[in-house]
């Protein structure tokens, strides 16, 4: 195959549809070039008689692929110029650029993107701009972060040695999140044994329900040393103040009902009452 079309084929292509690559362009963890929505196609697709595509085979959902943050190449005209057919048309003019050092990704050059933020830069400049967090944005990146975008067979075996421990990792953290989850929630289940049931009375407290259906709270002193129950005068001056109290609101309960007519004091006896032959409402 010839080099400057394999170059092109893999650098202005997508790798899953063949078509031209438009923003946004996004890139699996190998290292390999796609156009988002061809990739959105691909997972949405669940039909039986489904090609299986040797270049996408690795990706399993959304997440495995980072959506590029490409810098535009200021001399780059676009596909305007080569519509009369009367120019050279550079198949490697290149649409992107490295925002650092502003070498072309045309695929002369090594470029690799981060995985934590998608920013992508040539392997020039991180090697000569060594630093712990991105040029453009910021974000912290390790060295695992930093993937080679369409890289040689050592590069591709790297990452993806790379790609499974990264998988096996996040299966276990997930496993053992389940684990605890479940564990929390046994736990919560289970009852304490040294709380008190609802039955049980709370600071030496009983409750006892009158036949007027009003609650009366009695309070019971601890024994003193020798046994005897001490004050029993405090009970009887409780209960006696709760009867007071009873009897005082009856009272007033009282005086507020005779107001109404449907009172017994309001209430008429027959000879009191209106005869049908007189004209008043009250006939005595």
């Amino acid at each position: 195959v010839d080099k400057v079309a394999e170059l092109v084929a893999r650098w202005f292509y997508c790798a899953l549809s063949q078509e031209k690559l438009r923003r946004p362009i996004v890139a699996c963890e190998l290292g390999r070039l796609y156009n988002k929505d061809a990739i959105i196609e691909y997972l949405l697709d669940k039909s039986p008689d489904k090609t299986p595509m040797e270049s996408a085979a690795h990706i399993k959902s959304i997440k495995n692929v980072t959506e590029l943050q490409l810098v535009d190449n200021p001399a780059w005209g676009g596909d305007k110029e080569s519509i009369k057919g009367d120019k050279y048309d550079d198949l490697q003019a290149a649409r992107f650029i490295c925002p650092v050092v502003g070498l072309e990704m045309n695929g002369r050059h090594r470029f690799c993107f981060l995985r934590n933020c998608g920013c992508v830069f040539s392997e020039r400049a991180l090697k000569e701009i060594k630093a712990e967090v991105c040029h453009k944005c910021g974000v912290p990146f390790q060295e695992e972060d930093v993937i080679v975008i369409n890289g040689n067979k050592e590069d591709v075996e790297i990452l993806k040695r790379r790609m499974e421990e990264r998988r096996l990792k996040s299966k276990l953290e997930k496993k053992s999140k389940k684990g605890k989850t479940a564990a929390a929630a046994a736990s919560q289940q289970e009852p304490s044994a040294d709380s008190p049931g609802p039955s049980k009375a709370k600071n030496g407290k009983d409750c006892v329900s009158s036949s007027s259906g009003e609650n009366r709270q009695i309070i019971f002193t601890k024994s003193s040393e020798n046994g005897n129950p001490s004050g029993p005068g405090k009970v009887n001056k409780a209960s006696s103040s709760t009867k007071r109290s009873i009897a005082d609101s009856e009272d007033k309960s009282e005086a507020y009902k005779s107001i109404f007519t449907t009172h017994s004091s309001a209430k008429r006896s027959k000879e009191e009452c209106s005869n049908w032959v007189t004209h008043t409402a009250y006939y005595f």
